[in-house]
């Protein structure tokens, strides 16, 4: 899960409100639906899915099962694991629609959760509590809460009767959080991709954002984003006794390197998206930092007003590639001089540059060959973002404006990156769409106490489904 842009950039669109009357009314008693939901939710959640004791085979073949009760035939549900990966499977289920020439559409959620210690949370991690109007327990923010709405998508389309006019596929994959592990998706792209081909697939990675009070002040499209990679900076010396020193030291080269990179900036981008975004949410501000926004959309080349966008810190990060060092390690002993340094460089590779080209600009920025460069595994693709399309933008902003009436609809491009960079490298644009909505401190996603609001549960999920609809049509 990416962290959205703080609403604060899009506070001043006069949308400090959330209303007391229609989908957002007060609390009501749960509709049969909706307990039967629950159950299906709390199933998902409480079913362990961290690399190193859960497994997400088998939270795949309970929503399966899920699926079957429902009525789907098995004939439309497909449980997949890699022969050396047993507990990382996931599952695709297929609910066909009546068109033989329009393409279907995907949703993907992905089921693996980040680690999650007892002893360090307040509740159990994998028991989903309720509390306080939130829910709370590891994954329900990030993606659970999307997977459930997903498979319930498709139970109340075979329990309907329903025949859409595309056919809707949805897949709920492994290894999204796992830098490095399996990842379901790169997976089925590579191996059944004709099982998950689509016009376009729906994704986590949009949503909207409560000013921290409970008030929906934006909902977002996620409409491309960066690529992450990491690479590996060495200095190696023969070394020798530290009271002898020598002029050319590892741990000085590599310190030379790194401030070289520290003190260089990649050039300001923009992708369609980025302009919208910066537009649409620098009209909103009235302060120097929004018209400077605007002004960059306008024009990309006034340095003034990057000057001033700079200083906020996702803005920043919004307009180009990004690479930090995360990690250092060097030298044997305290009284020898270092034979090797290290260092890691975590990159966030704005769109349309390979992950080569970004190596091959840090080896130029540091401009030492005794100083390695070396791109760690695995080599994610570098996609161009996804269309600003119509077909996905104007059906979710109709929605948004029938749920969150007055709250717009605004296209982002996330600063990290999600699964959404397999389905897109092979043409399948992949959105992260609105709906579901967290806190501006990231609900502890990949923290302590993962938690996110009943209310964005439970809207969403009839959100979603209606926007699931709205395409399918």
């Amino acid at each position: 899960m990416q962290k959205r842009p703080d609403f604060k950039a899009l506070k001043g669109l006069g949308i400090l409100t959330i209303l007391a009357s229609g989908p957002l009314a007060a609390e009501t008693p749960l509709r049969p639906d909706e307990l039967a939901y629950r159950e299906l939710f709390e199933e998902l959640v409480e079913t362990n899915t961290t690399l190193s004791s859960g497994s997400c085979t088998l939270a795949a073949e309970r929503m399966a099962t899920r699926l079957r009760d429902a009525g789907l035939p098995e004939s439309q549900i497909t449980l997949f694991a890699d022969f050396d990966h047993p507990k990382e499977g996931g599952l695709v289920a297929v609910y066909p629609g009546t068109s033989r020439t329009l393409k279907p559409i995907l949703g993907i959620a992905h089921i693996d959760v980040v680690e999650a210690k007892r002893e360090d949370w307040v509740r159990d991690p994998f028991t989903l509590m309720e509390e306080d109007g939130y829910f709370y327990a590891r994954g329900v923010a990030d993606t659970k809460a999307l997977a459930a709405t997903l498979v319930d998508t498709l139970i109340r389309f075979q329990r309907s009767g329903y025949k859409p006019k595309r056919t809707v596929k949805i897949a709920l994959t492994c290894g999204e959080e796992t830098n490095g592990a399996f990842n379901g998706v790169e997976w089925l792209v590579a191996n059944r991709r004709d099982l998950i081909d689509a016009a376009f697939a729906l994704n986590e990675g949009g949503g909207g954002t409560t000013d921290g009070n409970g008030k929906v002040v934006e909902q977002t499209m996620q409409v491309g984003e960066k690529t992450f990679a990491t690479y590996r900076l060495e200095t190696r010396n023969p070394g020798g006794h530290s009271s002898v020193p020598r002029p050319d030291n590892a741990i000085y080269q590599l310190a030379q390197a790194l401030t070289k990179l520290g003190a260089y900036e990649f050039p300001l981008e923009m992708t369609e998206t980025t302009r919208a975004y910066f537009r649409q949410a620098g009209m909103g501000r009235k302060d120097e930092t929004g018209a400077a926004m605007v002004a960059l959309a306008t024009n990309p080349g006034d340095t003034t007003a990057e000057a001033i966008v700079n200083h906020d810190p996702f803005l920043h990060s919004n307009l180009r590639t990004t690479c930090v060092a995360t990690m250092l390690d060097g030298g044997h002993a305290r009284n020898a001089l270092a034979q090797r340094a290290g260092a890691y460089v975590n990159c966030r590779i704005f769109p349309g540059h390979p992950v080569e080209e970004i190596r091959a600009e840090l080896a130029r920025v540091i401009d030492d060959p005794g100083v390695t460069v070396t791109t760690l595994p695995p080599l994610r693709p570098a996609p161009p973002p996804p269309p600003l399309a119509a077909e996905v933008m104007e059906p979710a902003a109709k929605l948004v404006a029938k749920y969150f009436p007055g709250v717009p609809l605004v296209p982002v491009m996330a600063n990290g990156y999600t699964d959404a960079t397999f389905l897109t490298a092979v043409g399948i644009p992949t959105y992260g769409v609105p709906g579901l909505w967290g806190d501006p401190d990231g609900n502890g996603a990949h923290g302590l106490d993962e938690r996110i609001e009943v209310r964005s549960v439970y809207l969403g999920r009839d959100f979603l489904f209606d926007l699931i609809k709205a395409y399918a049509e």
